[in-house]
């Protein structure tokens, strides 16, 4: 046998002890968890959340590192080029299944490359229509859509973002047809919808206040059920069989990172969602708890690559 094969067959022998002893020592430094959105929203709000409270369980403290860029892909490309040793954990989310069909070619191939530990939270989106628009469900909007093709516009906060994806499932699956209307920041494309220059948006800005006033009008949640915030409003399901689009977040590691640090750190993302205070804060934020193991977020990753990619396909969808 070659020297050179003799050491490979030594490192093999002797990796299950290193990561064993990893582990009994994990984690021996602050944890920083790199999030691919700013400071203030969603994602950035849920991953500080959780953290402050994995921080008493882990007796380390969790860090929230912001990594803007590529939409998403940045945050990506840090956690892979970070060592295998679960310091380092991604934010896994929507964004990134979508991202896998939305751009050509990727510095980290996601899907071999990154471990899925924990699932955290899934916050559905609010299908938004101008009061103006003759329809209070969404039975009447399919209607109107259909009787006046090409008169619907629906705005989003930019090409493969949660509101335009989840248009464009509702276009396929209920038939119509709708003009996709991006805008560059959120805030116009509410002012716009509001003011009638589009129809109908599928948001996941928190917009009680708009339509408590009446300045929008709530046709239905994307949700697998009804939202809390807003019990009384239907899901598009109720009237759509087999629709759903939220945006999801959760937390993953390093391919190569050993199994008992993946394990220590999806019990400490199930301890934090178990925790009343914790969850109260999350739901305050418009969504539902989704603990998930390993195993189980793997395949809500998945099954979300395979949904996602066919809508991106059929609807041509290309990055901004």
């Amino acid at each position: 046998m070659s020297i050179a094969r003799r050491d490979v067959l030594k490192l093999a022998a002797f990796a299950p002890f290193a990561g064993a002893a990893l582990a009994q020592n994990y984690p021996a430094r602050p944890l920083h968890w790199v999030v691919g959105t700013g400071v203030g929203g969603t994602a950035d709000l849920a991953a500080r959340v959780v953290a402050q409270k994995m921080s008493e369980d882990l007796g380390q403290p969790v860090l929230v590192d912001n990594k803007l860029g590529g939409g998403g892909e940045l945050a990506v490309e840090t956690a892979f080029y970070a060592p295998a040793d679960g310091q380092t954990l991604l934010n896994i989310s929507s964004v990134n299944a979508v991202n896998q069909s939305l751009y050509d070619t990727l510095k980290v191939d996601f899907r071999r490359d990154i471990v899925p530990v924990a699932g955290v939270t899934r916050i559905p989106l609010t299908m938004m229509a101008n009061p103006a628009l003759p329809a209070t469900t969404v039975a009447e909007f399919i209607a109107y859509a259909k009787a006046n093709p090409g008169k619907v516009n629906f705005a989003s906060v930019g090409n493969g973002t949660p509101p335009h994806l989840s248009g464009e499932l509702f276009k396929s699956m209920a038939g119509v047809e709708m003009t996709h209307v991006p805008y560059r920041a959120p805030p116009q494309a509410l002012s716009d919808l509001i003011g009638g220059q589009v129809q109908v948006m599928f948001s996941s800005l928190p917009a009680a206040d708009y339509i408590k006033t009446g300045k929008l009008r709530a046709l239905a949640t994307t949700g697998f059920s009804r939202a809390r915030d807003l019990p009384d409003t239907p899901t598009v399901a109720e009237s759509l069989p087999g629709f759903e689009s939220s945006s999801w977040f959760g937390i993953g590691v390093r391919k190569g990172t050993p199994d008992a640090v993946v394990a220590r750190l999806s019990a400490a993302v199930d301890a934090a969602l178990a925790d009343p205070k914790t969850a109260a804060s999350l739901l305050t934020l418009g969504g539902v708890l989704m603990p998930m193991k390993p195993a189980e977020f793997a395949k809500l990753i998945a099954d979300e690559i395979v949904k996602w990619g066919d809508v991106v396909r059929s609807a041509n969808i290309k990055p901004d």
